[in-house]
C-alpha cells in the first residue's frame, strides 16, 4: 500500500490533475469513480489507484470492478494519499491513469454524410465536457477544436462527459480556417449562429455532411471565422434572454440534426 504523499507516482498524479502540461508529458489523463473506470476501455488503462477505504454496495457493480481489476496494474493507497490525488469533493475510491487518444482529421470524416461541431476557443472546461456529452448522445461523428479551446482531459471536462470523452474522437486544429476549406472540399456545409441571421436553425437540412460554429463563451465567434461559414442562422429567444451559453445551444443544433437523420431514415 502505498502511504506517502511524497511517493513520486502520487506527486506525478497530483501534477496531472493540476497541470495540461503534465498530462500532455505523461501523454495520459486522470479519470475518477466506478462508472468511469468500468466504461474505460481496458487497453488504454495505464495503472489504477484503489483507496483502501473503497467499497461498493451494488454487488453487481462491485463484482464487475474486480473482474476488471484483474486485467490492469493496481495500487491500493491510504485514503489520506487518494484524498490527495483525487478532484472531486466526494471520493469515490478509484482513479485510472489513462492513455490519451490520438485522432486525425480523416477520423472524423470517414461516414458518407458527417456530423461535426467546430469550438472555437471554448474556455469552460464543463462547458466542454457537456459539449462532449451531449454530441455522442445525438451522434456525432467527431470535434475539431482550436488550439484555445480548453484541454478536453481536464479533470472537470472529462467528469462532465460521463463516459463520453472514451468514444467521441476529437481534433485539435493549429488553423480554423484551413480546416473549414477542407471540410467544403468534402461537401461538408459549414453552418455559423448568428443572432441577426434570418433564418432559424431548424429551418435548414442537415441530412447531408454537416459542422456547426460554436463560439467562446464570451465573445461568440470571431467575425473571420463566421464569414467561412455556408450558411448563417439563429437560435429565436423568447422573453428577455439574449442567447444559450455554448453546451446548450451544441445540444439544440446537434439534437435537431439528429431528429432530421432519423426522421429522413
Amino acid at each position: 500500500m502505498i502511504t506517502s504523499p511524497g511517493n513520486a507516482r502520487i506527486k506525478t498524479v497530483v501534477r496531472m490533475q493540476q497541470r495540461a502540461k503534465a498530462r500532455r508529458e505523461e501523454d495520459a489523463f486522470l479519470t475518477e469513480g466506478v462508472k468511469m473506470f468500468l466504461e474505460a476501455p481496458t487497453e488504454q488503462i495505464r495503472e489504477v489507484y484503489i483507496s483502501e477505504s473503497f467499497s461498493c454496495s451494488d454487488r453487481k457493480i462491485k463484482s464487475a470492478v474486480a473482474e476488471k481489476l484483474k486485467s490492469v496494474h493496481c495500487e491500493t493507497v491510504s485514503a489520506e494519499v487518494f484524498r490527495k490525488i483525487s478532484d472531486t469533493c466526494s471520493p469515490q475510491g478509484i482513479l485510472c491513469v489513462v492513455r490519451s487518444f490520438h485522432y486525425q482529421l480523416s477520423d472524423l470524416l470517414h461516414e458518407e454524410h458527417p456530423l461535426l461541431l467546430i469550438l472555437e476557443d471554448i474556455q469552460d472546461p464543463g462547458n466542454l465536457g457537456t459539449i462532449v456529452r451531449a454530441g455522442e448522445g445525438a451522434g456525432i461523428d467527431g470535434l475539431i477544436l482550436s488550439r484555445e479551446t480548453a484541454d478536453i482531459y481536464n479533470p472537470k471536462t472529462v467528469r462532465g462527459t460521463m463516459g463520453s470523452v472514451y468514444r467521441v474522437p476529437f481534433y485539435y486544429a493549429d488553423d480554423l480556417s484551413e480546416i473549414i476549406k477542407r471540410l467544403k472540399e468534402k461537401h461538408i456545409l459549414v453552418y455559423a449562429t448568428a443572432p441577426d441571421a434570418g433564418q432559424d436553425y431548424d429551418t435548414w437540412d442537415y441530412c447531408r455532411g454537416s459542422a456547426f460554429l460554436i463560439g467562446n463563451e464570451g465573445n461568440g465567434l470571431k467575425k473571420e471565422t463566421t464569414d467561412l461559414a455556408d450558411c448563417r442562422m439563429k437560435i429565436p429567444m423568447m422573453g428577455a434572454v439574449e442567447s444559450l451559453n455554448a453546451g446548450v445551444a451544441s445540444a439544440v443544433l446537434l439534437y435537431e440534426a439528429a431528429r432530421q437523420r432519423r426522421v429522413k431514415r
